[in-house]
């Protein structure tokens, strides 16, 4: 017997409940819009087998390995590479092991939800992960692994997933979705151009990376002309392969609209300091802000993250191995030059995303309820979660309504989480509509369609896909 509780995440009271199962049934089979997140294209443009459950659960899902750190299991015994090389764990089955045998940590977190869902709906494994049943489990999933149709593009395909963007750094050579495009193969899969490591001069090898970019482009990124004019040409490549989206991932979400920004370059390129870098930093979105006018791409700004909080283990493991914190961030003061110069052309399309949730009543909704540019992204990263999509909703809606709002997407580096995530968000959509139908402030057929827009047709408005 299926141990996933079909109504989960609904309403207690048994008529709104129903409400929502019969909110959620209208939109639980419509296809998945997967707007941003950070699956590895080459598994599509391979099309191999995944190695084995460890390497599909466990190593690319730093909610995964996070949790297990922080109880005392060493990052090595997951299999998670040391940037000097040192020995880590090779076997999966150890691995999974060690996963299994620790579940008890992940008790009513999202990764619960969202690994459980993957196991029986995806793998057909009804049983609680334990020590006891590790080996069953991973034999179990190894065995459905080794079929073709659970390689990566029938994969894709089952999930009824309509398209996909990845993020790719400015300097990829994109050779992974040019093959996606050239496959005898309807995966709709797309770039979306992150150029951190070309403009943060704090990034590693900022002045190599920015050489780099003009190495690729043909331009002389040494004069700020030549810079700009590079990341023109690499946009257009990312389009061309059909991006729609840029992503920025910074520190802040300070922006400038500088008279000379000629000379900050000149002086970032030297070597930064910590305000110049920043200044560049805010330049650089306003100067991407300018570059979307012309060329259409969504910008995405994921600002607030603390990153790479311990050096130690940056210096270890490099980043992305759970130890961004969220951090307060302003974004009215932050971003009224960029909105100064362009906030008010319909042109330009800017997804806001936070992990400072203070500011999601007392700032961001109000400035997406009025700014045609701007968007709220939905809730991310710490808060992807029943709690926090409900807060979301509880605290943006009063203001700037449903529809200044870009929908869902699951953000996320392990593939077979995304119907999961995508499932979670509809059904914590639904219960707050079905409670607002039940309280009088929507009637039944206008949340019959708030919850295909929320759940389909805003990501795809959003990222003008």
């Amino acid at each position: 017997m299926a141990r996933l509780d079909p109504d989960r995440l609904f309403p207690t009271g048994d008529s709104t409940r129903g409400l929502a199962r019969d909110l959620y049934d209208r939109i639980r089979d419509l296809p998945i819009i997967s707007p941003h997140g950070h699956c590895d294209p080459a598994w599509f443009a391979e099309n191999a087998p995944f190695p084995d459950p460890a390497r599909l659960f466990v190593t690319p899902d730093h909610y995964v390995f996070r949790m297990l750190f922080s109880q005392g299991v060493p990052l090595e015994s997951l299999g998670i590479a040391r940037r000097d090389g040192g020995e880590v764990e090779t076997d999966g089955r150890a691995i999974w092991r060690v996963f299994a045998s620790h579940w008890h940590l992940f008790r009513a977190t999202p990764s619960q939800m969202w690994v459980e869902h993957a196991l029986e709906d995806v793998f057909g494994w009804e049983e609680t992960l334990s020590a006891e049943t590790a080996d069953a489990a991973y034999d179990h999933i190894a065995a459905k692994l080794a079929d073709p149709a659970f390689r990566p593009r029938a994969l894709f395909d089952r999930f009824g997933i309509e398209v996909l963007a990845t993020t790719d750094s400015a300097l990829d050579p994109l050779a992974h979705h040019e093959t996606i495009r050239a496959a005898d193969w309807n995966g709709r899969i797309v770039p979306t151009y992150r150029p951190d490591a070309t403009v943060d001069p704090k990034a590693q090898g900022f002045a190599a990376n920015v050489a780099r970019l003009g190495e690729i482009t043909g331009e002389d990124t040494t004069t700020w002309t030549g810079y700009l004019a590079a990341h023109r040409k690499r946009r257009a490549d990312f389009i061309a392969l059909g991006a729609t989206a840029t992503d920025h991932g910074h520190p802040t979400a300070r922006t400038a609209d500088l008279d000379d920004p000629a000379a900050l370059f000149a002086r970032v390129l030297a070597g930064a300091t910590p305000d110049d870098a920043e200044t560049f930093r805010a330049q650089m979105l306003t100067e991407m802000a300018r570059m979307s006018l012309d060329d259409g791409l969504v910008m995405q700004i994921h600002a607030g993250a603390s990153r790479n909080h311990s050096p130690a283990m940056h210096a270890l493991f490099g980043p992305d191995k759970g130890f961004d914190i969220p951090a307060r961030t302003d974004y009215v003061s932050a971003l009224k030059p960029l909105l100064d110069a362009h906030g008010t052309d319909p042109r330009l399309r800017v997804i806001l995303f936070t992990l400072d949730e203070t500011v999601y009543s007392r700032e961001l909704a109000p400035m997406a309820g009025v700014y045609p540019s701007l968007l709220l992204g939905p809730a991310w990263w710490f808060f992807d979660s029943p709690e926090g999509m409900r807060r979301y909703r509880e605290a943006v809606t009063e203001t700037a309504g449903f529809y200044n709002t870009a929908g869902f997407n699951d953000d996320t580096r392990a593939f077979c989480s995304i119907p999961a995530r995508h499932d979670v968000a509809r059904r914590v959509d639904c219960a707050h509509l079905a409670t607002l139908v039940a309280t009088g402030r929507l009637s039944r057929p206008d949340a019959e369609e708030v919850a295909e827009d929320l759940a389909y047709r805003l990501a795809k408005k959003a990222y003008r896909l």
